[in-house]
């Protein structure tokens, strides 16, 4: 199945795994760093169910 035919999350996931690794990132720090980023979109995505008009 060739990637244009992937869900945008996948597509979303392939971009950011080609970035970290062209950068040589660790992995404790991907992981690290990524635990902090879920945090802060889980809160924006809350905010958003509770005032959807913002």
């Amino acid at each position: 199945m060739a990637l244009e035919d992937e869900s945008p999350e996948v597509k979303l996931a392939v971009d950011l795994i080609m970035l970290l690794e062209s950068n040589d990132v660790e992995p404790e720090l991907v992981l690290a760093a990524l635990e902090i980023v879920k945090k802060d979109y889980q809160l924006k995505h809350r905010r958003q169910e509770e005032n959807p008009l913002c």
